[in-house]
């Protein structure tokens, strides 16, 4: 049996969550079982033996790359099966596909997101859950909404929780938490937040609740920056926060251990998340997390969090508070986190794929 990956999103430069996801998974396939037969679809050429064991199938393409060249490829030379991690099959497909569906988050905030982008990410994932042989949800959240909203049997899905990085760890040194601040400029204690700033991670709300919290703390709002930022930013001057707020961008992996490491407090009160994969990062760097009480973000944090109602900024600052005047409660958290942990790992995600081709094919 020939397995191929769509792994065009596994070799992003920024990485994000799905990115992440691609990434890790396809990596550990590879390693679970290193006699699989296993064709990886790139847009551009991977670094060298950043996945041994498969085979590489470079096929750029400016435009349209998923509908065109990818459908050109599967009518071409196409695989037994074809596992997409990122919502979108290609047209032309061989007769056993697998795809992953993070989320629908789309359909629930879509004044998060430019009208273009929601109308095709509506129609593309709606067409997918369609036509696939099977599909994984990120969460039981993701799951529900899939059979609510797109009418989608049941027995077509499995909930497969994507795993965390092991090498991700606190950090203890000082003086690398320090060297970090200092590169980002931050001063004295602080909150964080890491991903993407865009509308449905609800940082609006969240600098207006940190606004109202009697504190010296930071707030850093590290990631790239999304639509409508200047939005976000203009928020943050008219409340006079320009010195307490601060953007330092995309952050790497070893910048973000260290941030989340030396933080007060890990801020992820999005408004929708079909699975929300920072969560587990900060437990996993002994960072305390307040989350929203919405999606699957309590399935995820398990009782290791802080669960806010994001629509609520009161309940946001009253958590703020809570966490800087409580330290037994933030080490009660970090204990409870890093517990929380061992319910999520890539090689667990990889041999349920597994099993799941083995069984459609």
């Amino acid at each position: 049996m020939l397995l191929g990956i769509d792994a065009s999103r596994a070799v992003a430069p920024h990485p994000t969550g799905t990115e992440i996801y691609s990434r890790c998974l396809i990596r550990a396939l590879l390693t679970l079982d290193p006699s699989l037969d296993v064709r990886l679809y790139f847009r551009s050429a991977p670094p060298d033996d950043a996945f041994p064991g498969a085979e590489l199938r470079v096929i750029p393409f400016p435009r349209l790359w998923t509908h065109l060249r990818l459908s050109w490829e599967m009518a071409r030379c196409p695989p037994d099966v074809l596992f997409v991690p990122a919502h979108v099959l290609p047209p032309v497909r061989p007769p056993v596909t697998l795809v992953t569906v993070h989320d629908l988050g789309y359909l629930y905030f879509p004044q998060a997101h430019p009208w273009p982008q929601r109308t095709y990410l509506d129609l593309s994932t709606r067409w997918s859950a369609h036509v696939a042989t099977h599909i994984l949800a990120d969460s039981r959240a993701t799951k529900a909404d899939l059979i609510s909203q797109y009418a989608t049997p049941p027995a077509k899905i499995s909930v497969v929780y994507p795993g965390l990085d092991e090498s991700l760890a606190p950090v203890r040194e000082r003086d690398v938490i320090e060297a970090v601040k200092a590169r980002h400029g931050i001063q004295g204690d602080y909150f964080l937040y890491v991903g993407t700033l865009q509308p449905r991670k609800n940082l609006a709300r969240l600098i207006a609740a940190f606004a109202a919290l009697e504190s010296d703390a930071t707030l850093v709002l590290a990631g790239q920056r999304g639509w409508l930022y200047d939005d976000l930013w203009a928020g943050v001057r008219r409340q006079g926060l320009e010195g307490r707020v601060l953007f330092p961008g995309y952050v790497s992996a070893e910048q973000k251990a260290a941030l989340m490491s030396g933080a007060l407090a890990f801020l992820f009160p999005s408004l929708y998340e079909g699975f929300g994969l920072p969560v587990l990062e900060a437990q996993a760097c002994g960072c305390p997390v307040v989350t929203s009480d919405t999606s699957s973000l309590p399935e995820v944090a398990g009782d290791a969090a802080l669960l806010v109602d994001p629509h609520d900024t009161a309940a946001i600052t009253a958590a703020l508070d809570r966490l800087t005047a409580d330290s037994p409660l933030r080490r009660d958290l970090i204990a409870r986190g890093l517990v929380n942990l061992r319910r999520f790992s890539w090689k667990t995600s990889a041999q349920a794929v597994l099993q799941i081709v083995e069984q459609t094919v």
